[in-house]
């Protein structure tokens, strides 16, 4: 085993790449336990003559929920890297069950009587640690397989680690058939410490505090600040992302821990709803969404999901940084519509405010 956890945690520190934060150090402790008893198991259990060697018990793996932006997916990553084994994996939960389902479809048009075992046999055949960052369930046909997904991927013998803004009690809060879901929380919670990380500080709005977030006109220029903003929060790290929402796929076409990146286009040219939107608001902490247009009579479908898409940007208190062609009250100006669109210029400017989205978390 190299250095702890909490060593590499103070080179970054040291280095000025983190601030010192109590709640992070106290998380890094059950992610070491994890870490050791990964690194150190016990001898596998012997087969006999005529059956085959039971997989291992796996090590009890961690639940680490709190509020967006206290370095959840940071941990997770510092964690991951540092855990010296094969057979480890990370993956964005949603990323994840977008996996599971296009496996599910092809084990049932195969004729699978059971689906979901030749999925978790193929997936997870010699991986021991399963890195899920933020967990969170909206879509009914991810909450009535994830128990008995669960199930046999710790029948498999892998040790999960997850991070959601959730505690579990709350995953799938007010769903559909919830209660065929509960079962799958008890199991999280039998299988899993959970830790809640308590700390004050939204370190990635504390990253936008100060700095501009809405550009006009939506040129070049603009284009060069929203790629400088998105290089600092991602590192360019994004990919695309799937969210499954009553049935439907809903497409981010940059994603990463928690900051997207689209256009006017990709969120609102596409027949989506409500539910869609807030979906979308609850998935994500910033959103950078670019070239939103002049909107009029000529766009008025667009723009009526644009409204939509700000309202529950609003609610879920997400950050929003934008170029767009002209200032949020010069946005709308005539045909239907126009009254109306003054709530959401007025919630566009209040966006902008430095302190946006820091106090409700």
């Amino acid at each position: 085993m190299g250095q702890s956890l909490r060593s590499l945690y103070d080179v970054q520190v040291s280095a000025g790449e983190l601030c010192a934060d109590p709640a992070q150090i106290a998380a890094l402790a059950p992610l070491d336990r994890i870490r050791t008893a990964l690194e150190n198991p016990p001898p596998a259990p012997r087969g006999g003559l005529f059956r085959k060697a039971p997989p291992p018990v796996p090590v009890r793996g961690l639940y680490l929920w709190g509020g967006v932006g206290r370095g959840k997916s940071m941990l997770m990553d510092l964690f991951h890297a540092a855990v010296g084994i094969e057979g480890k994996r990370r993956v964005h939960f949603h990323a994840f069950m977008q996996q599971m389902h296009k496996g599910l479809h092809a084990a049932r048009k195969a004729g699978a009587e059971d689906a979901l075992r030749p999925v978790v046999a193929a997936e997870f055949r010699g991986l021991r640690l399963l890195c899920l960052d933020e967990m969170q369930i909206t879509d009914i046909a991810d909450a009535m397989i994830v128990g008995r997904l669960f199930e046999l991927i710790f029948a498999e013998g892998v040790c999960v680690v997850t991070t959601s803004n959730r505690v579990p009690g709350d995953l799938y809060k007010d769903g559909l058939q919830r209660e065929r879901f509960v079962p799958f929380i008890r199991l999280i919670e039998e299988r899993l410490e959970g830790m809640h990380l308590a700390s004050p500080t939204d370190y990635r709005q504390n990253r936008l505090i100060g700095a501009d977030v809405y550009f006009t006109p939506a040129d070049r220029l603009a284009r060069e600040a929203l790629s400088a903003i998105w290089q600092d929060l991602t590192e360019g790290a994004g990919a695309p992302l799937t969210l499954r929402v009553q049935g439907r796929e809903v497409n981010l076409p940059q994603f990463h821990n928690g900051v997207a990146r689209a256009s006017f286009w990709d969120l609102c040219a596409r027949p989506l709803g409500p539910a869609d939107y807030l979906a979308l608001a609850e998935a994500m902490r910033v959103l950078i969404l670019e070239d939103i247009p002049r909107l009029s009579s000529e766009n008025y479908n667009e723009a009526r999901r644009f409204v939509t898409l700000v309202d529950a940007l609003y609610e879920g208190r997400v950050r929003l940084i934008a170029s767009a062609a002209a200032q949020p009250e010069m946005l709308y100006l005539e045909g239907a519509g126009s009254f109306e669109f003054e709530r959401t210029a007025s919630r566009l400017r209040e966006m902008q405010a430095a302190e946006w989205g820091v106090a409700g978390d």
